[in-house]
């Protein structure tokens, strides 16, 4: 006998885990995870920072909602903060005087708090030439794994049915709903929920859908061990010409990355040695930190719609084909306030009163059909 819901989720990491979570309240739902675990591609590499400007002006009312349920999650999410203070240094050289006031226009309007700092007063070792900078005071690290393991507690106590190794072989439509035929078994849902993350296009595809051009972009992470080792509580540090990021850990560490968008494909992907050099060099041109070792070294793949925004909502051309993709880096960040908006527009129901600043117009699938 194939089982059937309401709504089948495609994608089991922190997109599809909120989504399928916070939709079960209203509907029978299915999560189908292609991996034998949830979470294992990007969601389980992110460099897990929170920042109100990361992703942009176009993301930033998703962060921003989102601030308040992880700074102070209810008794379903576990009651206990995901956040924890940070700060975010954007330090820019003479030449940079340009990006960074443009940086700061962007968000002129936007409520953000942003000032200008000395940076050499808030981090040590940088070298003479960094003379300018910005800082971002709201930025926190976010725990990615237990917000993402939190969301799916709750999937399982609503309800939700998640079946893993379940790959999307292809998908029909039938009798008002949707086929299924994956790896895993046979299912039927009246919505089918394209969160595959890097792979959304290809689960569109295998819906007999038009892609929207979902590309996956491979991100390097670096884990370095210096000397010296600086205090875990200092800023996250990004370049304002978006050339590095770098942020301390304890114990000395330096989590690193070059800030690379490399094209690829949907795959369990690895990173580059060049990246890797590449990621040190420019970390070496910041900081006198002597670099002791290269401790680990990851990558991940960020998808992007083609406008850099995340797309949520029915497909104008596809009967019961709902996107929730192309959420870049910044998907963990803005998981409250996107799967509870998408949950909304999936479910029928009303849009709760704190997405308020939130326009879903601007996230539709529409702009591409």
């Amino acid at each position: 006998m194939i089982s059937a819901y309401d709504i089948a989720v495609v994608g089991g990491g922190i997109a599809g885990a909120s989504l399928a979570a916070e939709a079960a309240a209203h509907a029978r739902v299915l999560l189908l995870e292609a991996e034998d675990q949830p979470g294992y591609h990007a969601t389980g590499r992110s460099a897990a920072f929170w920042s109100e400007t990361y992703g942009g002006p176009g993301v930033q009312p998703l962060t921003t909602a989102s601030g308040p349920i992880l700074t102070d999650p209810p008794e379903e999410l576990g009651g206990e903060s995901f956040l924890k203070p940070r700060g975010e240094l954007f330090i820019g050289r003479e030449g940079d005087t340009a990006a960074l006031d443009a940086f700061i226009a962007e968000f002129a309007d936007t409520g953000v708090a942003l000032e200008r700092v000395d940076p050499h007063a808030m981090l040590p070792g940088l070298r003479p030439d960094w003379v300018q900078a910005v800082y971002e005071p709201t930025c926190m690290d976010i725990d990615v794994g237990r917000l993402h393991g939190a969301y799916l507690a709750l999937a399982r106590r609503r309800g939700v049915t998640i079946v893993t190794g379940a790959v999307l072989e292809a998908a029909a439509r039938e009798g008002g709903g949707w086929a299924l035929h994956t790896r895993a078994g046979q299912f039927a849902a009246g919505v089918l929920v394209d969160a595959g993350g890097a792979w959304a296009d290809r689960v569109a595809e295998a819906a007999g859908v038009a892609a929207i051009g979902i590309a996956p972009l491979r991100r390097t992470m670096v884990q370095l061990r210096t000397d010296p080792g600086m205090a875990a509580d200092l800023p996250l540090v990004r370049d304002g010409a978006d050339r590095f990021y770098f942020k301390p850990e304890a114990g000395g560490r330096v989590w690193l990355s070059p800030h690379d968008e490399v094209p690829d494909e949907p795959r369990d992907v690895a990173p580059e040695e060049l990246d890797v050099a590449v990621a040190i060099d420019r970390f070496e041109g910041a900081v006198d930190w002597r670099v002791e070792a290269v401790e680990r070294r990851w990558a991940g793949l960020r998808s992007f719609a083609p406008d850099r925004l995340p797309v949520y909502g029915f497909d104008p051309a596809a009967q019961g084909f709902f996107w929730f993709a192309g959420q870049g880096g910044f998907g963990i960040q803005t998981a409250p306030a996107a799967a509870s908006l998408a949950a909304s527009l999936l479910t029928g129901t009303a849009t709760p009163d704190w997405l308020s600043d939130v326009d879903p117009v601007r996230y539709a699938p529409d702009r591409f059909r």
